[in-house]
């Protein structure tokens, strides 16, 4: 036991000596790579002072000049075959083949300059697609979010109200939860120009779960979110430099956002964009448990959370799945039954990106076509040249050199094509990225994330090696199975010209495949964007410009005073003689926005399993909006002025119609707004609009839709009045001119309402059919660029 006791640091010593050695003699080595003019001097010199002195020792002997140099050689031995041994034991002989080779392809392809040059582009081509595309998958689907470990947020599946996230962040102990409302906006007043700006309602606790920290000041604090003690803000740095010019004693300083005056507590760091990029401002939930409809139906909102030390994914699963059995019991009213049904925890970079993980999956599949048949090609191209060099293969196989030694020089001649092509192709990546994310949608998650970094990079240098060899290991085995006897008998090409043109025929066959496939696939896309794009979506879209016009919340919280303001805004515009009509709406179709709100139906009794008071899509509009839109009253009557102060009334949709009165005639039937003093009476059908998008009326929690007049009990969920609506006007007045008129009239009439998303209805269409424009233009840029690539071959 002594003697290992003492053997073993001995070992240990002697095998650290041998480490230390081996470092050492290879930092040599390498070093010597790039002295080896420098050393090749010195060995000649010191060779050559050896061979002196043994010169000089003959002559000291007696012996002539002549036999004393000759005897001195003799004495000495191979001096050359010395000077090699020397350089392999100073050198890595595998590094200096490769620098022979790579010396010896950049040769050899400076003198075929035609051919380098189309395979370079060809390849150049295919790698940039590539890298372009892998830099949007990695900025959106693999690079981590920038957060403190972000491998335990995760995301929830579903939507709760404040109610129901209080009692999950009480109840559960798996998880930190925490809620967010992305769909408020907010008057900035009191700086200037009012100006809207797009917030996100979040609980208190929100920035923790994430591990988000501020740039300046702080965050919100538990308890920031109940009322009394919920009149903060935090600011995105966008909104700091642009609106504050980036003055950092903004930190404690009231701002007024819808006329209540709120303290920045904070601004968050350039890179925060959670939950999009959309977010300018984030302000505290309004947690106040005695208003129930406000706390248990208003803003179903998405939950995020953060994994405990040590939990799983298993675990926090199950507790979620068994808080959701009980939740439905602590609502004022029964919920039904599906509702959250199938309720999970996922990472939450997953659920983030899941809406185009698919099409950006889709996009990855095309251009690895594109670099196959840019492979093919550039193979094709290199059988026909490798026709020309069977001789020179020939004649260095003669001279001893070996089927492998040609194959890896022959190889390293394509791998270098590919590494320039892959230097092109990261320039023209870096360009095509921007383009691409022009074209994307601008609500694509984390396209912020999106650029060339380390992985990219890797990536490119990765496939440009793959590509290498996949456009010249075909050529390479066939040029190396050259036979030099036959070759030089024949003088050239009658040993290897059958196979090389059943390679070249077969990389043909390859490249037309793929193509079609490409092709093909843009054709579908393309159709279906077609069709998408020319669905009738149940308005007239032609000459109508509309804006969104957001008076406070505080202004409107006077009804009367909204009306009137409104009212004298539609009656200036009415009067502009370049304005042919003009009508207010609280939800544009197709704008995103969506107004719900929970209506009794008229001797309706729903089927089991359905909600007992279904929520529908509500419109509060003014006279005048269906001609405007050029929506149709199929039966009935349009709203009049006599309506604002009428018997109640409202109108709703054939597809409404048809599902709560089947075979009925829906006019003179009665609904009831939830917590409203009485019945309303419907006295119109209109034909049927695609509000939510061009494939559906309304989301799939909804059931139905209904319109009714502007006024007073025209209220939301939340029992308001909508403080903002949307002006849409039919006119031949381009958007800048009609702008301006606009704000002016605006100011007019209240100098603390903000004026935004002044565009016309065309281009609302447009922006609703962006998604699948956007991936049918890059399949038709990734189909073309197939063919262009194929013809060259």
């Amino acid at each position: 036991m002594i003697v290992l006791a003492r053997e073993a640091p001995v070992r240990v010593v002697k095998e650290s000596s041998k480490m230390t050695t081996w470092l050492r003699q290879s930092f040599h080595r390498l070093r010597s790579l790039f002295r080896r003019a420098e050393l090749d001097r010195d060995l000649d010199a010191e060779i050559s002072a050896h061979l002196q002195l043994a010169i000089d020792e003959n002559l000291q002997r007696g012996l002539s000049p002549a036999e004393a140099r000759r005897q001195a050689h003799l004495r000495f031995g191979g001096w050359q075959q010395a000077k090699e041994q020397h350089r392999g034991a100073r050198s890595l002989p595998f590094l200096e083949t490769l620098l022979q080779d790579l010396r010896f392809a950049f040769r050899m392809l400076r003198k075929s300059p035609g051919f380098t040059s189309v395979a370079v582009l060809t390849l150049a081509l295919g790698i940039g697609a590539n890298t372009a595309i892998f830099s949007l998958v990695n900025g959106i689907l693999l690079v981590p979010l920038p957060y403190p470990s972000p491998e335990q947020l995760v995301s929830i599946t579903g939507t709760y109200p404040k109610g129901g996230v209080v009692a999950m962040r009480e109840q559960v102990h798996t998880i930190d939860v925490a809620a967010y409302y992305e769909g408020h906006e907010f008057n900035l007043t009191g700086q200037g120009e009012p100006l809207r700006l797009a917030g996100t309602v979040v609980s208190a606790d929100f920035f923790s779960v994430l591990g988000a920290r501020a740039e300046l000041g702080r965050t919100f604090i538990p308890g920031e979110d109940i009322p009394g003690q919920d009149n903060y803000v935090v600011l995105s740095h966008a909104v700091w430099q642009q609106r504050f010019a980036s003055d950092p004693a903004i930190i404690g300083r009231p701002i007024q956002l819808e006329g209540i005056s709120r303290q920045v507590v904070g601004v968050m760091p350039p890179n925060f964009r959670f939950p999009s990029a959309k977010t300018q401002i984030w302000v505290p939930l309004h947690n106040d448990p005695r208003d129930a409809i406000l706390y248990w139906a208003d803003d179903f909102m998405p939950v995020i959370g953060r994994l405990h030390p040590g939990v799983t994914y298993e675990q926090a699963r199950a507790e979620i799945r068994m808080f959701q059995s009980r939740v439905g019991a602590l609502f004022p009213w029964v919920m039904p039954k599906d509702w959250n049904a199938g309720v999970s925890v996922l990472p939450l970079r997953s659920g983030m990106v899941a809406d185009v993980r698919l099409r950006l999956l889709m996009l990855l599949g095309a251009v690895t076509l594109v670099v196959l048949i840019a492979c093919a090609n550039v193979a094709n191209l290199t059988l026909a040249r490798s026709a020309t060099r069977e001789k020179e293969i020939a004649v260095r196989t003669a001279l001893g050199a070996g089927r492998r030694r040609i194959l890896t020089q022959l190889l390293t001649e394509s791998i270098v094509l590919a590494g320039l092509g892959g230097l092109i192709g990261l320039v023209l990546a870096t360009k095509g990225l921007s383009s691409m994310k022009a074209m994307l949608p601008a609500d694509t998650p984390r396209l912020a994330d999106a650029h060339i970094d380390w992985r990219v990079l890797l990536f490119t240098g990765g496939l440009a090696i793959l590509t290498g060899i996949l456009s010249g290991l075909a050529p390479a085995l066939q040029s190396s199975r050259t036979s030099p006897t036959e070759t030089l008998r024949s003088g050239g090409r009658a040993g290897t010209l059958s196979l090389s043109r059943r390679l070249r025929s077969g990389l043909i066959v390859a490249e037309i495949a793929f193509a079609v496939l490409l092709v093909t696939a843009a054709g579908l896309l393309i159709r279906s964007f077609w069709a998408l794009s020319h669905v009738n979506p149940g308005f007239r879209s032609e000459h109508i410009l509309t804006a969104r016009i957001s008076p406070t919340q505080s202004f409107c919280n006077d009804p009367e005073r909204c009306l009137a303001f409104y009212h004298t805004l539609l009656e200036q515009l009415r009067t502009s003689p370049s304005i042919e009509s003009a009508a207010l709406v609280n939800t544009l179709p197709l704008d995103g926005r969506v107004a719900k709100r929970s209506l009794e139906i008229e001797n309706h009794t729903p089927s089991p399993g359905q909600d007992l008071v279904p929520l529908f899509w509500l419109h509060v509009v003014t006279p005048g909006y269906f001609r405007v839109m050029g929506i149709p009253i199929l039966s009935g009557r349009a709203f009049t002025d006599a309506d604002a102060s009428g018997e109640p009334v409202a109108i709703i949709p054939a597809e409404t119609a048809r599902r709560f009165w089947p075979s009925q005639n829906a006019v003179g039937k009665h609904i009831h707004l939830l917590d409203d003093k009485s019945w309303r009476t419907v006295v119109g059908v209109t034909g049927d609009v695609r509000a939510y998008d061009l494939q559906q009326t309304i989301p799939s929690w909804m059931k139905g839709v209904a319109y009714v007049p502007y006024n007073s009990s025209a209220t939301l969920e939340d029992r308001r009045m909508p403080a903002d609506l949307t002006v849409v006007m039919r006119t031949n007045m381009d958007s800048s001119q009609m702008g301006a008129t606009l704000r002016e009239a605006v100011a007019g009439a209240n100098p603390e309402a903000a004026v935004s998303d002044i565009k016309t209805m065309n281009a609302v269409l447009s922006d609703a059919v962006a998604t699948p424009r956007s991936t049918s233009l890059l399949f038709i840029v990734f189909a073309a660029l197939a063919l262009a690539l194929g013809s060259i071959g």
